[in-house]
């Protein structure tokens, strides 16, 4: 497996926020992670990351437990893309995502133009191309969420985890980063909140509580109990005529 935890928790002065979660992500699989807010899922994103040690069980990177590797050795196969990352004020758009490549520069290893084309390529992904010198400050909230997956694009990871990356775009991003980060060759694990687009993703692991109460296929895992229990609503699976892919329609539950 690409990336793989086993009994992973974390606690806060005696108080759990995710405990006993196993998983193990399959090569080039989008893995989805839903909950309620407070589930955990932010939480385990960062254990799986590296960024936040466990304080129970272990992470491992293609079969290496993480926690005896480098940080600069995570970076070159693993990228993050956080919910509310920021950057300097002055930055400018592509030296932003040029960031992205600093893990496999050396004093041996120069800036070329493979460098460049790989930024430039990570801009054009996110639809940023003419963004170049615009200034961090400037972007709006979804620009700025486009520019930190471009920065994780320039990574060329093999595992993109991503902390409901669809927040603060407008619908037609929405579906851009969702096709996008379906179609790249990488092993990608997404914290989504919402359900229909979870559908995009290959399994979905949902977190309760900082449990994993179920992971499995979409169509499995979002049945009515489920829904009800978890997230205090209704839902039916409906056709979209269109193209004969599922909708989940949502009510409340009754009381």
């Amino acid at each position: 497996m690409t990336l793989a935890c086993d009994n992973l928790g974390w606690s806060v002065k005696g108080t759990q926020i995710v405990e006993g979660v196993s998983l193990a992500a399959a090569p080039g699989e989008m893995l989805g992670l839903i909950g309620p807010n407070g589930s955990g899922k932010s939480t385990l994103l960062r254990m799986l990351a590296g960024l936040t040690q466990p304080s129970a069980g272990q992470v491992t990177l293609k079969g290496r437990p993480m926690a005896g590797m480098r940080r600069r050795e995570i970076a070159q196969s693993l990228a993050l893309v956080e919910q509310y990352a920021e950057a300097g004020e002055r930055i400018r758009v592509r030296n932003a995502v040029e960031l992205g490549r600093t893990p496999f520069l050396s004093a041996l290893r120069r800036w070329g133009d493979e460098d460049d084309r790989i930024v430039s390529e990570a801009l054009r992904a996110v639809d940023l191309v003419g963004f170049d010198a615009r200034h961090w400050h400037t972007l709006s909230g979804g620009e700025r969420q486009r520019v930190q997956i471009a920065r994780a694009l320039a990574q060329e990871p093999d595992v993109l985890l991503l902390d409901e990356p669809t927040n603060h775009l407008d619908i037609q991003h929405q579906l851009d980063i969702l096709h996008l980060v379906r179609d790249l060759p990488v092993t990608s694990v997404i914290a989504l909140h919402d359900l229909n687009q979870a559908l995009f993703c290959d399994r979905l692991c949902v977190m309760q509580g900082g449990r994993m109460v179920e992971i499995g296929p979409p169509s499995e895992v979002l049945t009515d109990r489920l829904l009800r229990q978890n997230f205090g609503v209704c839902g039916h699976f409906l056709t979209d005529p269109t193209d004969g892919s599922p909708v989940i329609r949502f009510h409340m539950a009754h009381r």
